[in-house]
């Protein structure tokens, strides 16, 4: 972890405002005087926004505060350019998309800004899922607010969450396990018989279900699963820089000599936890 940053104090709401009004003015200067800038549509911004989301949760996972603070900034950089973009289109502006944001959180806090009572986190998800199918006049499904284009592990977990919010879910955690060792029954049972399209089939319901269990635990799966792909990278970057150091290649290694080293990597991170 690394809590490196440059000084820093508090600052006051206007001091705030004012550095969101110089980013704004370095924009506005850059759409006019720098070819780059100035040629930018919605369309060819995206896949750079995506970049700096997937950027900005590569620092938060590693907690790196000085990494985290420059990655706000350039996502905070698209949205005044997609703003920017709006405004010059004619469709709306930065204002705009503050206010309509604003007037959302409020409307969907009652038991903040209104007289309905919530006690709890789950309370306050269930009424935000009942509020937002308000507003889409209530005939779209639940699960129509999954965008598409998420990637399948955190797709799926977002989907579970809707159907937990709606009711659908099991009454205790642990009944998740029963239908996890189905589901992997079941990849086995297809992979005994060779057909592939039921082996995939079968290996998405394992993961499902092993999506489901780890939300029914109040795990993120995609941080747990990006965690442990840290830790395998750590540790096969281990066994390649001491099979380096003693002029082999991991191909001329035998197995057993890979595991201890492996075993060393571990001990090395304080890690004595089974894979």
């Amino acid at each position: 972890m690394n809590n490196s940053q440059t000084e820093y104090r508090p600052h006051t709401r206007q001091e705030k405002l004012e550095a969101i009004s110089r980013v704004m003015d370095v924009l506005d200067t850059l759409r006019v005087k720098c070819p780059w800038d100035a040629k930018q549509t919605n369309e060819s911004l995206r896949p750079n926004t995506v970049e700096e989301v997937y950027e900005l949760c590569d620092a938060l996972i590693r907690e790196d505060n000085a990494e985290i603070r420059k990655e706000l900034g350039d996502v905070l950089l698209h949205v005044l350019f997609y703003a920017k973009i709006g405004e010059e289109n004619g469709v709306f502006d930065i204002a705009t998309v503050a206010h309509s944001l604003a007037d959302k959180l409020i409307y969907r806090h009652p038991h903040v800004y209104g007289d309905v009572q919530a006690d709890n986190s789950e309370t306050v998800i269930r009424n935000w899922e009942d509020l937002k199918q308000k507003e889409k006049g209530g005939n779209r499904s639940i699960l129509s607010g999954v965008p598409a284009a998420l990637p399948a592990l955190i797709k799926a977990y977002r989907i579970q969450e809707k159907a937990s919010n709606a009711g659908f879910d099991w009454e205790h955690p642990d009944q998740v396990w029963e239908k996890v060792r189905e589901e992997i029954a079941e990849f086995e049972a297809a992979a005994k018989s060779g057909n592939h399209s039921d082996m995939e089939q079968e290996m998405g319901d394992v993961f499902f279900s092993l999506v489901n269990a780890a939300r029914l635990y109040d795990i993120t799966p995609e941080n747990a699963l990006e965690k442990t792909n840290r830790k395998f990278i750590s540790r096969f970057e281990y066994l390649e820089s001491h099979a380096k150091a003693n002029g082999k290649s991991l191909r001329d290694m035998k197995l057993a000599e890979m595991d201890r080293l492996w075993d060393e990597a571990k001990a090395h991170e304080g890690d004595d936890s089974a894979n």
